[in-house]
């Protein structure tokens, strides 16, 4: 883990959190639930913090109990694109596969908001792995999961346009009140693009009266006609 780590802060209430957001890990065999009690480590990332850096060594598996991280990748020009994000009760495909392969991580990641983490040392990550079938299946069941959405970004980024994407994106992400609380700049950096063209559909689908753009954030104000555009189901 990167060194913007806090110091690890382990207690009663702290474990609660962690074990309500993975339920699967209280079914552990007994003595085996022991050792990941023992083993794992609470740490808080502020907003903007480095969690991995491109290369870094994995030393342990992450696993998401508030906040959201994102994993993207930066071409040599300086352009980035988002892999995924990471949220409460979710874990890092990538850390997971660096750790099983024994490589170093692939892309960046950097939390987007303040995020809480547990995170169970390599040592004690594969000594589970081998002694406890249904930690594996935990482990593997995220993995499979994280894997199809990677694969789902792959048919996106061959095979639909940006504009199609953008209209997903803005989807995905709007909040219960409309709002995707990002810039135009942001967004470009998610779908590997410039600011220029983003704004470019934001200000056409404005005029249609889909969206409202403002200052640090976009309103949807049409989601069916934005589902309907990108290829979704308007429910």
């Amino acid at each position: 883990m990167s060194a913007a780590y806090m110091p690890p802060m382990p207690n009663s209430d702290l474990i609660s959190r962690w074990l309500a957001s993975f339920p699967e890990l209280s079914e552990l065999e007994e003595e085996l639930r022991s050792d990941l009690l023992a083993s794992t480590q609470f740490n808080r990332l502020r907003g903007g913090d480095i969690a991995y850096r491109q290369g870094q060594h994995c030393h342990a598996y992450v696993m998401c109990i508030e906040g959201q991280t994102r994993v993207f990748k930066t071409s040599e020009s300086g352009r980035e694109i988002l892999l995924y994000q990471v949220g409460p009760g979710e874990t890092c495909v990538l850390t997971t596969s660096c750790l099983m392969a024994g490589s170093a991580f692939p892309a960046e990641s950097t939390a987007e908001t303040d995020v809480l983490l547990a995170a169970l040392p390599a040592s004690a990550f594969h000594r589970l792995m081998g002694a406890s079938p249904r930690f594996r299946k935990f482990v593997l069941d995220n993995y499979g999961d994280l894997l199809s959405s990677l694969i789902m970004l792959v048919d996106e980024v061959a095979f639909a346009s940006l504009d199609l994407r953008l209209a997903r994106r803005l989807l995905a992400e709007a909040n219960e009140q409309g709002v995707v609380a990002k810039t135009h700049q942001q967004l470009a950096l998610d779908l590997g693009s410039v600011r220029e063209v983003i704004s470019r559909y934001l200000a056409e689908w404005e005029r249609m009266g889909w969206v409202h753009a403002s200052r640090g954030s976009i309103e949807v104000r049409n989601r069916s006609a934005l589902a309907v555009y990108g290829g979704e189901d308007a429910t």
